[in-house]
């Protein structure tokens, strides 16, 4: 058969059937530069804003905040929202466990779990754990005064669940106690936890970390989730002044940069990066292992080649070298107590020779006495906010740097450096083997690719407690409605929907202008 069809081609029909194929090439061809050009268009209509790659990394551009593509924080309402009502569906209480920044997520999570069940919140009970040693408490850490008016258009706060008065007399409410599931849908709050709310007036749902879902499908709700991290959860005065003196003195003398150096016990423990330690102090991290993480088989090499383990003060001192920053570079370091001592630190301070923290820049006596407690992870939060350049050396969920680049982001898309630990440790690997050549211009190339603070689409398995973008940004000058700023006297609108509440009369005024929040 295949000789015939070769015959035919070479026969009496043969130009027919050459210009034949030509055309149908020459179709076939038409239609994969349209269905090309059409994905190419679709791709760019619907694409989030992805900075254009720098060929170069350039430390003087660094130090300035990202590009904002147009878009800048907002957390308002956009569409109906509705204050809370005059009477509510009972109490809830949750107590928030883990360290400052689990704690932060949880008690956002708090706030929206309140406003869907449509609850009154009791503050928030934060968990002083065993790790902390640390029982400040929520009025301790927080400026509850405007954690309340803050969020006023939102939910009811109470200090405590009231007494109940009946037939004159007064009775408490005990709240009945759940475990919520993790990462709980929505549904749940509607079905399970508001049917026990009702039955018992008052809920108490402990522990409360990770219990509500990230991703939910309303923006509303999300935006709720920034209100209370970016604008609500304010720490109390003395600690922001205390903060604020800090980042004064370190910016005095110019820039300067914020590392959240996560090599600390726990976090090694929980990563199983034990084969660089010696023995006796693998000993101690097989024990803390063992006494609070659940018993699974870890291998160093394997998890390190993924990226599991923080890097170590040395590598980010390379990291740093390689993108060309000098050691004239002032660094302040947000971290507990290095695991290892100095000599893990020795190789970095040799690089980077001017590097501070809290006690060494204000020695004052209230860091002093809480320099590791809530007070002192509270203080290193609010300078990593503030610096001109943060880098986290390991940024799990929940924790103090997964928080932290989110609320950079909404801060102005501040400068943000994040190592990809992955594609980072064959290079530091092959150092280490004495394979020296290239090894900057390796990293370079790495840290070329990673994202340095602009908006950038939100990808699994990034928490939404990292990056907030679209939902709780707007463009100055939209694209699409749903992208387009609320309007400049929504506060104005919200009180005015908020006194219709507490006073029925002014309803016909809050419909007047109910339609301002709408889009």
């Amino acid at each position: 058969m295949r000789r015939l069809g070769h015959h035919r081609l070479h026969g009496k029909t043969g130009g027919v059937g050459t210009k034949g194929m030509v055309a149908k090439l020459s179709i076939g061809v038409i239609v994969l530069l349209i269905c090309t050009l059409s994905l190419l268009f679709s791709a760019n209509i619907g694409s989030s804003p992805e900075p254009t790659r720098p060929s170069k990394i350039k430390v003087e551009e660094l130090w300035e905040s990202a590009a904002s593509g147009g878009w800048r924080p907002s957390s308002a309402p956009r569409s109906d929202w509705p204050p809370p009502t005059k009477e509510t569906n009972g109490y809830l209480r949750v107590r928030c466990n883990g360290g400052l920044n689990q704690q932060r997520s949880a008690i956002c999570n708090a706030v929206l779990a309140a406003r869907i069940m449509n609850a009154t919140l009791v503050l928030p009970e934060l968990d002083a754990n065993s790790f902390w040693h640390d029982d400040s408490g929520f009025q301790g850490i927080y400026d509850v005064e405007h954690f309340i008016e803050t969020l006023k258009y939102d939910v009811k706060i109470v200090g405590k669940i009231p007494d109940a008065h009946k037939n004159g007399k007064a009775k408490k409410i005990k709240a009945f106690q759940i475990r919520p599931p993790r990462d709980a849908p929505i549904e749940w709050y509607l079905t399970t936890a508001l049917k026990a709310m009702k039955e018992h007036s008052a809920i108490y749902l402990t522990p409360f970390s990770h219990r509500l879902a990230e991703e939910i499908d309303n923006p509303e709700y999300q935006r709720l989730r920034c209100r209370v991290n970016y604008h609500a959860l304010r720490f109390k005065p003395h600690i922001m002044k205390l903060s604020e003196s800090i980042v004064d003195k370190l910016r005095s003398q110019g820039h300067f940069m914020s590392i959240h150096l996560r090599f600390e016990m726990d976090m090694l423990a929980f990563a199983g990066c034990f084969d660089i330690f010696n023995p006796e102090e693998q000993k101690i991290l097989r024990k803390y292992r063992k006494e609070n993480f659940a018993e699974k088989r870890l291998i160093y090499n394997e998890r390190r080649a993924i990226g599991k383990c923080p890097l170590t003060p040395e590598e980010v001192g390379l990291i740093l070298r390689a993108m060309r920053f000098d050691n004239s570079t002032r660094i302040y370091l947000a971290a507990g107590e290095l695991f290892g001592g100095e000599r893990f630190m020795k190789p970095f301070r040799t690089l980077f020779p001017r590097l501070d923290n809290h006690s060494s820049v204000d020695p004052s006596e209230e860091l002093s006495a809480n320099s590791q407690g809530l007070i002192g992870s509270a203080v290193d939060y609010m300078v990593c906010l503030l610096s001109d350049i943060f880098m986290p050396t390991y940024d799990g969920p929940s924790n103090f740097a997964n928080n932290l680049l989110g609320h950079r982001l909404y801060y102005g898309f501040r400068t943000t450096i994040r190592p990809d630990r992955k594609a980072l440790a064959p290079i530091f690997i092959d150092r280490e083997k004495g394979k020296i050549a290239g090894f900057e211009e390796a990293v370079r190339r790495v840290m070329l690719k990673t994202n340095f603070g602009g908006p950038h689409r939100r990808v699994s398995p990034e928490s939404f407690y990292t990056n907030s973008w679209p939902e709780c940004f707007c463009q100055m000058n939209p694209k699409k409605s749903s992208d387009k700023c609320p309007p400049d006297n929504v506060i104005e609108i919200l009180d005015s929907r908020l006194e219709s509440v507490r006073d029925p009369d002014s309803t016909s005024q809050t419909n007047s202008t109910a339609s301002g929040l709408e889009r």
